[in-house]
């Protein structure tokens, strides 16, 4: 019997790869846009913790049932371009206007950015596939010379084609956050594969952009503090901790059986409130963490952020359909360390679930009018936990590009922003809600994190 809690472990190689093309894609038919027109951007795109690219990497065998048809790239490439028809933002480029805020523009030369790569190796020699890599890196493109963050004038859609020497193949994305969030990405991925798939244009649901629906009011009105957008007083020993050497990523596989127990043990003793497997989930992993990483001092009080999909909480009026823009609010729980280390599973989720109960439409607004009227302009990490769930995403279902799902789709590298922890699904067929937990830690508290992690009893929930 395969146990609750599997720590993964994937090969450290290096992956040579050789690019032999790189182009613009354009839209293949009529498009509302010309040179010089622009598009808005809400507050919720334009954030600065969504001023990222957001890579990922899909793998197909060699044994893929379109291999003796057209080539590859000409069916990606192809179904790409009228694909950006209807989802026209992605052939534009960003640029900054007054006071920090981003847009979209359209120029002379734009598109999206399409490369063709090879590789000697084998999909074989990767090891593990569901287990994601950070040596993956090189199956996702980065323009020569790209800068961190950079963003500006970039092509806001890079697809890299790789070909492994036993036919099988990757495809490595990355996508600016500032168009879409995970449920929109999903949604875009979808309808270039359906297109790829069919070999003409799908798009269910017709995409639409309506950003002006997430205008700030006039005059702004803040409700909430917004404590996960403050800055931090970073009084701990925490990011030190991490950042001292690099950390490494970990990955585990949770069983559905051990999820349900951490959500019974997350109820509430008195019966006042239940908890969801994802609040038992993040609330577990944040005290594994915390203490792994032995944090000091016990007083210090640290956050646990993550994204909360908004749209069903929006009645007045609802969001179209088809809206695959930024519907996330950030929530924020908090706690001592002290509270973390000696505390219940229970009272940590509590705190997990009031966050994400927090968030409501007006809290959305609340937080729209928070970013128009301060704009924060940097990231802020100290004494924080960042989960982002990607467990509820049908990345795999999406990626069907006519040669069968993806033996893996999801993230590559989290050691570049090592205070973000990755809830994935597992890619089998018959995972049955599987989920496998990726982070990053200082190599000397990893057994230590492990330990924890696979508790789900210990001598702090006794006297619960």
């Amino acid at each position: 019997m395969a146990p609750w809690v599997e720590e993964l472990h994937f090969p450290h190689l290096e992956i040579p790869v050789t690019i032999s093309h790189v182009g613009l894609v354009m839209p293949s038919g009529t498009v509302p846009t010309a040179p010089g027109h622009t598009l808005y951007l809400s507050n919720l795109d334009d954030i600065i913790g969504a001023r990222v690219f957001t890579p990922t990497v899909y793998f197909y065998p060699s044994h893929a049932p379109r291999s003796d048809q057209k080539p590859v790239m000409e069916i990606l490439r192809n179904a790409l371009a009228s694909v950006l028809v209807p989802y026209y933002a992605f052939a534009g480029r960003i640029r900054e206007t007054e006071n920090g805020k981003l847009e979209v523009f359209f120029g002379q030369e734009q598109g999206a950015l399409m490369v063709e790569a090879r590789t000697e190796m084998a999909l074989a020699s990767l090891g593990d596939l569901t287990v994601p890599n950070p040596a993956w890196l090189p199956l996702v493109y980065f323009c020569p010379n790209e800068e961190p963050y950079r963003l500006i004038n970039m092509p806001l859609l890079i697809a890299q084609v790789t070909f492994f020497s036993c036919g099988g193949f990757s495809l490595g994305l990355r996508l600016c956050h500032c168009l879409c969030d995970g449920l929109g990405a999903m949604q875009f991925v979808r309808a270039w594969a359906a297109t790829a798939k069919a070999g003409t244009l799908i798009t269910n649901p017709r995409p639409c952009w309506d950003r002006e629906f997430f205008k700030p009011r006039n005059p702004p009105i803040i409700k909430y503090p917004h404590i996960e957008f403050m800055k931090i007083d970073d009084g701990s020993s925490l990011t030190m901790s991490l950042w001292q050497k690099k950390p490494i990523q970990k990955c585990y596989r949770i069983s559905p059986e051990f999820q349900a127990q951490l959500k019974a043990l997350g109820q509430s003793a008195d019966g006042k409130f239940t908890c969801t497997t994802f609040d038992a989930m993040a609330a577990h992993v944040w005290r594994s963490w915390v203490k792994a990483l032995d944090v000091q001092p016990l007083d210090y009080n640290l956050r646990l952020t993550f994204s909360v999909n908004a749209r069903q909480k929006l009645q007045n009026p609802p969001l179209k359909e088809g809206f695959y823009g930024n519907v996330v609010c950030v929530a924020c729980a908090t706690s001592t360390v002290s509270n973390l280390v000696n505390g219940c599973l229970s009272d940590t989720a509590r705190l997990v679930r009031e966050a994400r109960l927090n968030i409501s439409e007006e809290y959305l607004k609340s937080t729209l009018d928070y970013v128009e009227v301060n704009r924060p302009r940097r990231l802020e990490f100290g004494g924080k936990l960042t989960i982002t769930q990607w467990t509820r995403f049908s990345i795999y279902e999406s990626a069907d590009f006519g040669w069968g799902r993806p033996v893996y789709a999801g993230t590559i590298d989290l050691t570049l922003t090592p205070q973000v922890c990755v809830f994935l699904p597992e890619g089998g067929s018959d995972s049955s809600g599987t989920m496998v937990v990726c982070i990053c830690l200082p190599e000397s508290a990893t057994n230590k994190f492990t330990k924890h992690l696979s508790m789900i009893l210990d001598s702090s929930h006794e006297n619960c």
